[in-house]
């Protein structure tokens, strides 16, 4: 098997279909393998997915989620499943053309010193300039926090050998963050650009919300700098109550002013404790990341799956 692809896929009726085609358009020469991972869809897309599979069997294998576990658990999916000599990465909404699949194969075959190939984004004419300016500070604050160092717009649209693909499932942290991990288990990457096209059908899942929900996933997966930061600031703070709470002290006693004073110390006394609340949110978060790797729930549950014959998908 030369190439594995994995299309994880969120209510994407619409578009599984049209992906397939031009996937198999490009790879018409090769021996491949389609992944489809159904990420808890509540449309019709297991359906259209079904109906794929009974036209090509040989190229299609379809993962369904008992729910949604979101991208990096399909991600995961995808990888423990696939079989090629190099795996590939691609949405389902095809902003992501599979006609690049060539040219990161052909860069592969012929640079035997790059393990990896990933698709960096062009400017996106679509997307508004807040968007464009909240993933450009995402990558400089990512890269200011964390020991690994990202590259700026580079997408999960990447190809890598089998040694990527193997590190990666080693990596058995539930809280996973795909760039990052990426990042951190090294190897040579070369990184192309690629156009982004428009989404034909369906909405995008991944809105301002679920950006940032991402972005701090990320932050605490590899960076324990806020940690750092909370003692900073508690030790900042608690020398400027000091000398604060002795200049009342002194305005009060040794110059007779008025008690009234007391309200500036109940707000400096409120100010700390909001802090001091910021603080242990920021720890909670850490213990509830902690709690998730104790606890060492599966990433996904399959509920049913589709070309696999007897091999088995943990």
């Amino acid at each position: 098997m030369k190439l594995s692809v994995i299309v994880p896929c969120k209510n994407e009726e619409g578009n599984v279909s049209k992906i397939f085609d031009k996937i198999s358009e490009v790879l018409n020469k090769i021996k491949y393998e389609v992944i489809f991972i159904d990420d808890g869809s509540n449309d019709k897309t297991f359906e259209e997915l079904k109906e794929l599979y009974e036209k090509d069997m040989k190229h299609i294998k379809v993962v369904s989620f008992s729910r949604n576990f979101m991208k990096e658990a399909a991600i995961l999916a995808g990888l423990e499943a696939s079989r090629g000599d190099y795996t590939c990465i691609i949405d389902a909404d095809l902003q992501q053309n599979p006609k690049y699949l060539i040219e990161m194969m052909d860069f592969l075959d012929n640079n035997k010193n790059y393990d990896e190939v990933a698709m960096v984004m062009k400017e996106r004419k679509e997307e508004s300039k807040f968007m464009g300016f909240c993933k450009k500070e995402f990558y400089k604050v990512m890269n200011d926090m964390c020991d690994i160092r990202l590259e700026n717009a580079a997408s999960d649209f990447r190809m890598f050998r089998k040694d990527v693909k193997d590190a990666l499932l080693s990596l058995s942290e539930r809280n996973r963050f795909s760039k990052g991990m990426f990042s951190w288990i090294g190897f040579n990457v070369k990184y192309l650009p690629y156009d982004v096209e428009p989404r034909v059908n369906g909405k995008t899942s991944f809105g301002f919300k679920a950006s940032i929900k991402y972005a701090i996933n990320g932050i605490l997966a590899f960076s324990d700098k806020p940690l750092k930061w909370s003692i900073n600031l508690g030790l900042m703070l608690l020398v400027v109550s000091l000398i604060y709470l002795i200049v009342l002290l002194v305005q009060v006693l040794g110059y007779g002013m008025n008690m009234e004073a007391i309200y500036a110390l109940i707000l400096i006394v409120l100010f700390l404790f909001g802090i001091q609340f910021i603080i242990m949110g920021i720890i909670g978060k850490y213990i509830a990341a902690i709690t998730t790797e104790v606890k060492k729930r599966p990433n996904y549950i399959v509920k049913e799956k589709l070309g696999f014959d007897n091999e088995t998908i943990l």
